[in-house]
């Protein structure tokens, strides 16, 4: 995988575009995300049921992993069964 590629989810409505990766599984829902989605939809995982946003970055604790939400959906995303967070945005530098 590399950044730029666009994955859906097997579980839910959601796609991401790749902006930053490593070795691992990417997962929506509790189900693996590939470039294709699949003709039936895997079940929706309880613990990975709390959506995603469209427009929102997210990563995890290391920051090998940045994905960008291009259509929201119900799942929520995680690599290898640990939840991404939502990236929180830069604070602007003042002007006095």
């Amino acid at each position: 995988m590399k950044p730029g590629t666009r994955l859906k989810s097997a579980a839910c409505d959601t796609e991401v575009m790749v902006i930053r990766c490593a070795d691992g599984q990417i997962e929506c829902g509790g189900a693996p995300m590939g470039e294709a989605k699949p003709a039936e939809a895997a079940p929706l995982s309880a613990d990975f049921s709390a959506g995603t946003l469209m427009g929102k970055r997210y990563v995890d604790a290391d920051g090998k992993y940045e994905l960008l939400c291009v259509k929201p959906g119900k799942g929520s995303l995680s690599v290898d069964g640990v939840a991404l967070v939502v990236k929180d945005a830069k604070p602007l530098p003042a002007s006095d």
